[in-house]
């Protein structure tokens, strides 16, 4: 957080007008750091306003899908997905509006509003990645691509091999395997 607020120019307008206001109205805001997992799971009795802040990678692990198993279903709650969310995972689903989905094995009907919102990710975008590539002095001897959509991943190889001249520059297919050859 306070990295973020140290570069607030490179923000998007709705999360400079969120800091905004928090910075109009510090008294509305009554924060408590839940500490270990008892307390966290105590969240789940909480019947009254609350914000729950809950990190996973796109829902798909530790405490915020317990948090989720519990709010889903309340019409009177809201979700707000902060970051990018790739096919096939819980965070997807609900950010493409399903309105049942599976934690822990069991169903979960969505009834909670789902909202998203950008500006949040940590994740560098296509141009920052290939200006933090172009400062290699040799290219590596295979590249992964990894991250991102199909697509996605697919026009940042083209990019390396074509921009940059890069050789073995591949977009794995998932649960494929790669003999790395030289460590």
């Amino acid at each position: 957080t306070r990295i973020t607020l140290q570069h607030e120019a490179l923000l998007d307008d709705a999360t400079r007008d969120l800091i905004a206001w928090q910075r109009a109205n510090p008294k509305l805001l009554d924060i408590h750091f839940v500490a270990d997992y008892q307390e966290s799971m105590a969240l789940a009795e909480v019947r009254g306003g609350a914000v729950i802040l809950s990190a996973s990678g796109m829902c798909e692990a530790g405490r915020v899908k317990y948090h989720l198993a519990n709010n889903l279903p309340r019409p009177e709650c809201t979700v707000l997905i902060t970051g990018f969310q790739a096919a096939g995972t819980l965070g997807r689903r609900l950010v493409d509006c399903a309105r049942n989905v599976r934690i822990f094995g069991q169903p979960v009907p969505v009834r909670a509003s789902i909202v998203t919102t950008g500006g949040l990710s940590a994740h560098a975008d296509q141009a920052a990645l290939l200006g933090w590539l172009r400062s290699f002095r040799h290219p590596p001897g295979q590249t992964f691509v990894v991250h991102g959509e199909p697509e996605a991943a697919g026009a940042l190889a083209t990019a390396l091999r074509r921009d940059f001249g890069w050789p073995g520059v591949e977009v794995p297919a998932y649960g494929s395997e790669w003999r790395l050859s030289g460590l």
